[in-house]
């Protein structure tokens, strides 16, 4: 009982030992230092995490989530996340993850647009995407307000806010063959493109916004003239062929070019200010030409060779060019009229000048455009069609003073003014021809011909006769001939030389002519001394 006992007291007393203070295993040591790190890169990339947008494109061609790329300058600002299909699967839109740098880039005013291999008419673009891949590209914009949504652009745009530089506005009749990205020359340098074009709300023209680089928006000044570069300038009219091109790029993609016209002293112009797009250089550097007046002249003869757009001149000087021609019936004359509307402007003779003016209010007082054209027709004022290359066959009108022309006035009968005409120098010409013509056709050749063969019949005949008779000649008298001209030289030789120095016939005519000389002389002593001793002939000696 006893050890039961102490065996119980020792069970109910329990020794007590120390406590020893608690210390972390070493296996915690790596999971307590991956947590800090990986917290700290958390914070760091919370730190540095920048703001999310959403791209609107077409469709994802080129795209792909966590790998495509959005740069601007060829810098990484962000990276695709992800790409979702619209709910009305019109669109795509790209969840972007821009950073911390690039937080400028989310102004509402921003742009966005893939780059890819592209082949515009401003060049092939993209090329090197073919080995890295297509990337978004960006355009900061400057507004002061946010946005987390975007729209991207389908065309990369020709200009960005980097770029300096000025638009302008122009507005033409037609577009002809440019297109966006089409160059702008100054002087066949390229300063500048095309960056958008519209058709106006009317139908009537086309308005073109064009992009100049600095520095050479400087020479855009209020007058200055553009026109259309775009291909060949080719004209084949009265004038010749002319052939003119800006440079070898406009021929496949068009241009446009621009000059102010030397004699004009030009203030800048200030960006989109409008300007006209004439059809090619001679119309956009040629001098205003004011008022126009619109003439309508009938010609009876043929208008082949003459076009509309055939030039009007008076003495060399382009007054105009013919807009219209046509053919009208008269039923006063039952005849076919060839009327020809031209449009010519007064001022480039010289109408609008000061000198004109005073001479004209001397003269008429009031003088309105008919008394005008009325003084110059009573003088002799006419229109004529003139050849203006032979090549071609093409035809000009020519006005200019005939006074021997038929008196006529200025007809207002109509709503047009109606000019008198004359022939033309080659119509005169066919006239003249018909008249020598119908001349011909009146002499008798039946008649002529009749009397010209009995002639020659007749010529026949006193030929044959004169044939036969040189033969009877040649046989019957040519030997007698013969034979007396043989006696005559037989005659002829003789007498040689009878005649001969050495023949004794000649020695004895020189001594006659000695002795002959002698008594001659004798003669003349007697003679000589008779006259001066007369009585000798009675006394003698």
């Amino acid at each position: 009982m006893a050890e039961i006992e102490s065996q119980k007291l020792a069970i109910s007393k329990p020794l007590k030992e120390r406590k020893r203070p608690w210390l972390p295993s070493l296996v915690w040591i790596i999971p307590i230092v991956a947590a800090v790190v990986g917290l700290t890169m958390v914070v760091k990339t919370l730190l540095d995490h920048g703001p999310t947008i959403h791209i609107t494109f077409n469709t994802a061609e080129g795209l792909e989530a966590g790998k495509t790329r959005v740069k601007y300058k060829d810098v990484n600002i962000g990276t695709v996340e992800s790409i979702k299909l619209s709910k009305d699967r019109s669109h795509v839109i790209a969840q972007i993850q821009l950073s911390k740098e690039a937080d400028s880039f989310t102004t509402k005013d921003t742009r966005f647009w893939v780059v890819r291999p592209r082949v515009a008419a401003s060049g092939v673009s993209g090329l090197g995407t073919l080995f890295s891949g297509a990337y978004i590209g960006a355009d900061g914009g400057s507004s002061k307000e946010k946005a987390t949504n975007f729209t991207g652009l389908e065309v990369p745009p020709l200009i960005t806010r980097d770029i300096n530089g000025k638009q302008y506005a122009l507005h033409a009749k037609d577009l002809g063959s440019l297109d966006i990205g089409s160059p702008v020359y100054y002087r066949r340098v390229k300063v500048g493109h095309v960056t958008a074009y519209s058709l106006d709300e009317d139908g009537q023209g086309v308005g073109l916004r064009i992009f100049i680089s600095a520095p050479y928006d400087k020479f855009i000044g209020v007058n200055t003239r553009f026109w259309h570069a775009s291909g060949f300038d080719l004209q084949l009219n009265a004038a010749g062929f002319k052939l003119q091109t800006q440079s070898l790029a406009t021929v496949v993609l068009g241009g446009v070019a621009f000059q102010t016209p030397d004699e004009m002293v030009d203030v800048p112009a200030q960006e989109n200010s409008v300007f006209a797009l004439a059809d090619n250089e001679h119309s956009a550097l040629k001098q205003p030409d004011g008022s126009s007046e619109t003439i309508l002249m009938y010609f009876n003869q043929s208008l082949r060779g003459l076009n509309p757009g055939a030039t009007v001149e008076f003495r060399g000087v382009v007054l105009g060019e013919v807009k219209s021609i046509g053919i009208e019936y008269d039923s006063q004359s039952q005849a076919l009229k060839m009327p020809v509307l031209v449009q010519i402007y007064p001022d480039r003779l010289g109408y609008s000048t000061k000198e004109y003016q005073a001479y004209l209010k001397q003269k008429y007082q009031r003088a309105n455009r008919l008394q005008r054209l009325n003084y110059l027709v009573s003088n002799g004022l006419r229109a004529q069609l003139q050849p203006g290359n032979i090549l071609t066959g093409q035809l000009y009108i020519s006005l200019d003073f005939f006074p021997k022309a038929p008196a006529a006035k200025i007809d207002q009968s109509g709503n047009r003014l109606i000019i008198p005409t004359v022939p033309g120098s080659l119509d005169a010409l066919q006239t003249q021809l018909s008249e020598i013509l119908n001349k011909f056709s009146k002499v008798p050749f039946d008649q002529i011909g009749t009397d010209l063969q009995k002639t020659l019949t007749t010529l026949n005949t006193t030929l044959t006769g004169a044939e036969q008779l040189t033969k009877r000649l040649n046989d019957d008298v040519a030997p007698e001939i013969t034979a007396m001209m043989k006696d005559a030289r037989r005659t002829l030789n003789a007498a040689e030389r009878t005649l001969s120095d050495e023949t004794p016939m000649q020695q004895d005519i020189r001594q006659t002519l000695q002795e002959l000389t002698r008594t001659a002389t004798s003669i003349r002593v007697v003679t000589d001394y008779l006259q001066q001793h007369p009585e000798a002939l009675l006394r003698g000696k």
